[in-house]
C-alpha cells in the first residue's frame, strides 16, 4: 500500500509549479506522432512527493531529450481517469499508480510490455517485480516498496517487562499484559476499505490462507486473532474506524503501546517524542515466515506509437537507475526494489532492517486474483468490519465473502 497521502487544496490548471519544477498538465497530449513531449500522471500531491516527483521527471526528461508535461491527480481520481484513458486510448506515456491497480490497466491492453521494451530487472526482488505482472508480463517497475512491522514503544515494554513478541501467542498475551487504563496493548487499522484489508492480509496469509478461499479454516482463524484481541479488550474496537494515520496518532499519544504500522511512519516518528523499536509482524508459530502485502506503486508505459514509447521508457530507466532508487528510498522510508541497494539502505539506517527483511517473503495482492482483487478485498474488508463490530462471527462473515471470489 502506498503511504496515505494529504490532499490539498486544488490548484489551477497549468499552473507552475515552484521554481525549477514541471508545469502542470491540463491533459494528457493526443498527438500521437510528437515523441519530443510527453505526457505523465501521479497521485504524490502531497509534499514532498509531489515536488520529488517533479524534479526527477524534470530531470530524467531532460536526459532522454523530451519534455514531460505531468499532471497530478487525488488518489481516489487517479484510476477512473486511467480506466477512462484506456477506454478511449488516450493514456498518458508514463503513469505512477498503486501496484494492485496494475491489473485493471494491464487487462485492457493499454500498457507496453517492459521488459520486451527492453527495460532491465537485473537486481530486482522477485517479489517486486511479481507486484508489476499480469498473466506472466511486466508493465509496471517500481521505484521503491513498502510494508508493515509491529511498531512498540520500549519503555512500555520494559516496564511491563515484556519481549517483543514473535508469534500470535507472544502477540496475544503482550498485548493483554500491556493493555491499562486508557492504554490498549495494540491498535491496528480494521477500517472498511483496502487499508483494513492490507493490514489483515500478513495474518491471512502467514497463517496459509488464500484469496481464493476466504473461508478457509486458516483464514477464519486469523480473524479468530484478531476477534478475540478486540473482544478481550487489547485492541480497542474503534479500529474499525482507523486509517493508519489514526493508528500512529494512538501510538503516539500513548493509546497503545504496540502498532501495525508501515514504513512511511519512520520519518512521521522522527518528529514526535516517542522512543520505540520495530520488529517483523508476529507469526502463528516460531520458524514460519512473515507474509506481508507487497506496498508501493509502480510506473508504467502506455502503447502510445513506437516514437512515444521509446522515449517514455529511457525516461523510465532513468527513473529507476540506482541513484534516483536509493534517493526515492530515503524520502519516502520505502525499500529500494534492488536487493543490494536494499541491504545497504539497512545496514546505514536498523529502523528499515525488518521492512527490508520482509520484502522476500512479500507477497503481491493480486498474483491470485489479477483484476478480480478489488472487489474480493472490499468483501474482506466487510467481513472483518462486521466481525469486529460483533455482527457476525468469522466463519459467518468469512462464508460471504466468498461469495466475491470469481469460480476458478
Amino acid at each position: 500500500m502506498t503511504r496515505p497521502v494529504t490532499p490539498r487544496a486544488a490548484r489551477p490548471a497549468c499552473a507552475l509549479l515552484a521554481a525549477g519544477m514541471l508545469a502542470t498538465a491540463c491533459s494528457p497530449s493526443s498527438d500521437e506522432g510528437d515523441a519530443s513531449v510527453l505526457t505523465s500522471l501521479d497521485y504524490n500531491i502531497a509534499e514532498p512527493q509531489n515536488a520529488a516527483t517533479a524534479q526527477m521527471l524534470e530531470a530524467c526528461a531532460e536526459r532522454a531529450g523530451v519534455t514531460v508535461e505531468r499532471e497530478e491527480l487525488p488518489r481516489e481520481q487517479l484510476m477512473p481517469r486511467l480506466l477512462q484513458g484506456a477506454s478511449q486510448q488516450d493514456l498518458p506515456d508514463l503513469m505512477l499508480f498503486d501496484n494492485p491497480d496494475l491489473p485493471q490497466v494491464a487487462a485492457t491492453g493499454a500498457l507496453l510490455p517492459l521488459e520486451e521494451a527492453g527495460v532491465s530487472t537485473e537486481g530486482y526482488y522477485p517479489s517486486v517485480l511479481e507486484a508489476g505482472t499480469h498473466d506472466g508480463t511486466l508493465y509496471g517497475i517500481a521505484t521503491g516498496v513498502n510494508g508493515l512491522a509491529l511498531f512498540y514503544d520500549t519503555a512500555a515494554l520494559e516496564e511491563a517487562g515484556v519481549e517483543p513478541p514473535e508469534t500470535w501467542d507472544d502477540l496475544r498475551s503482550a498485548a493483554e499484559e500491556l493493555t491499562s487504563g486508557d492504554t490498549k496493548g495494540l491498535a491496528f487499522s480494521a477500517i472498511g476499505h483496502e487499508e483494513g484489508t492490507w493490514t489483515f492480509e500478513p495474518f491471512f496469509w502467514s497463517n496459509g490462507a488464500e484469496l481464493t478461499q476466504v473461508d478457509s479454516p486458516e483464514a477464519v482463524e486469523a480473524l479468530e486473532l484478531w476477534a478475540d484481541l478486540v473482544e478481550e479488550g487489547s485492541v480497542s474496537q474503534s479500529a474499525v474506524n482507523w486509517t493508519q494515520a489514526d493508528v500512529k496518532d494512538q501510538f503516539v499519544g500513548g493509546r497503545a503501546a504496540m502498532m501495525v504500522n508501515g514504513s512511511w511512519q519512520l520519518p512521521v516518528l522522527a518528529e514526535e517524542d516517542v522512543e520505540y523499536g520495530v520488529v517483523p509482524l508476529p507469526v502463528p508459530e516460531a520458524g514460519t515466515e512473515p507474509s506481508p502485502p507487497m506496498g508501493g506503486e509502480v510506473w508504467a508505459v502506455a502503447r502510445n506509437g513506437e516514437e512515444r514509447e521509446a522515449k517514455a521508457v529511457e525516461v523510465l530507466q532513468c527513473l529507476v537507475e540506482d541513484a534516483n532508487m536509493t534517493e526515492w528510498a530515503e524520502l519516502n522510508a520505502y525499500v529500494p526494489g534492488k536487493e543490494e541497494l536494499a541491504r545497504e539502505l539497512a545496514e546505514e539506517d536498523p529502523g528499515m532492517a525488518p521492512f527490508v527483511e520482509s520484502v522476500p517473503g512479500a507477497r503481491s495482492r493480486t498474483a491470485e486474483l489479477g483484476e478480480d482483487y478489488p472487489e474480493v478485498s472490499s468483501a474482506l474488508a466487510d467481513a472483518i468490519q462486521s466481525v469486529l463490530a460483533g455482527d457476525a462471527e468469522p466463519e459467518e462473515a468469512l462464508s460471504q465473502a466468498q461469495e466475491s471470489v470469481p469460480a476458478s
